[in-house]
């Protein structure tokens, strides 16, 4: 079972400490992704209107959220 898969588990607990936990972890595993993909997105010379409608946001949105961060480097996983 993946960690993903374990932490999606335990946020359906019944004991709230262990639920909220593994929201928090989910969470910030979320936003990584995001912004791992983002920078994929960019690389490949998406505008910011085709992220931001994938992500079902507005442009601005993304744009605020991503635009003046520096990129992740490609090999995040290591």
């Amino acid at each position: 079972m993946s960690h993903a898969t374990e932490l999606a588990a335990a946020a359906g607990s019944t004991d709230p400490r262990v639920g909220l936990r593994a929201v928090l972890a989910l969470r910030r595993l979320l936003e990584r992704l995001e912004v791992v993909q983002v920078d994929n997105a960019r690389r490949q010379g998406w505008s910011w209107q085709e992220i931001a409608d994938a992500l079902e946001v507005s442009r601005q949105a993304v744009h605020k959220k991503h635009a003046g961060r520096p990129a992740v480097p490609q090999s995040w996983e290591a």
